[in-house]
């Protein structure tokens, strides 16, 4: 794994680190995919797939609690490899669509997946430039992409301006394509007063919970309340 690690941070927020990012096997081609080398992360024997933060068994009871309906159409944002659309089909969310800007991965991803679970959709997209219809989903989850996005060099508390463009344009296609009543999850390493900024609104409410014992998570919960 180390050998696929980029020399600093920074480029874990560059588009072409990504769609460079690729692991050669036999049998399919397979990219691992991943974001941020910080706290504990759950790595596949074969390499095929990989997830940093929670794994689902720990999610699961979570996910349950706030996607009671499991027709609940879901936006996956950014799912590179993950096994977590994986994970939520199997447990009977079959509505899901995967995003991630890798055409790479996104093939891999559909290829891997068409057999054992073809009601999930994957789409080539960036999250900053949704092209789904307004009022599309009920539910968008966000496990570390934005995060990859906040890796530039500065001061944590005044980030970059490409910083807060890229992740206040991310949250606002997600509430565009959320339905009023909609839910935004986002799982992530960064504490409330690095992330509030991104997800208070006018037409939302925010509940955080803290998740891990020895290395802390923080599961953000953003309810869009209105259209508009």
């Amino acid at each position: 794994m180390s050998a696929n690690l980029p020399a600093s941070n920074e480029r874990y927020g560059d588009m072409t680190y990504w769609r460079g990012r690729a692991v050669f096997q036999v049998g399919p081609l397979l990219e691992t995919w991943s974001f941020f080398p910080i706290g504990p992360c759950r790595e596949s024997e074969d390499d095929a797939s990989f997830d940093w933060f929670k794994t689902y068994s720990d999610l699961a009871p979570y996910v349950r609690e706030l996607i009671p309906d499991k027709d609940a159409r879901i936006l996956m944002l950014g799912c590179g490899n993950s096994t977590l659309s994986q994970d939520m089909y199997d447990d009977g969310y079959k509505n899901i669509v995967n995003t991630d800007y890798s055409r790479i991965v996104i093939e891999q991803m559909r290829t891997r997946h068409e057999t054992a679970r073809p009601d999930m959709e994957w789409v080539e997209m960036d999250v900053r430039d949704l092209k789904f219809p307004d009022e599309s989903f009920d539910v968008a989850i966000d496990k570390g992409t934005m995060d990859a996005m906040m890796t530039a060099k500065g001061d944590v508390w005044d980030p970059p301006e490409q910083v807060v463009k890229d992740c206040t344009a991310e949250v606002s296609e997600v509430l565009r394509t959320l339905k009023a009543g909609g839910t935004f999850i986002y799982l992530t390493f960064g504490q409330p007063h690095f992330r509030r900024r991104f997800l208070t609104h006018s037409n939302t409410t925010l509940q955080i919970k803290e998740l891990g014992e020895a290395f802390h998570y923080y599961l953000y919960v953003v309810k869009k309340t209105s259209s508009g």
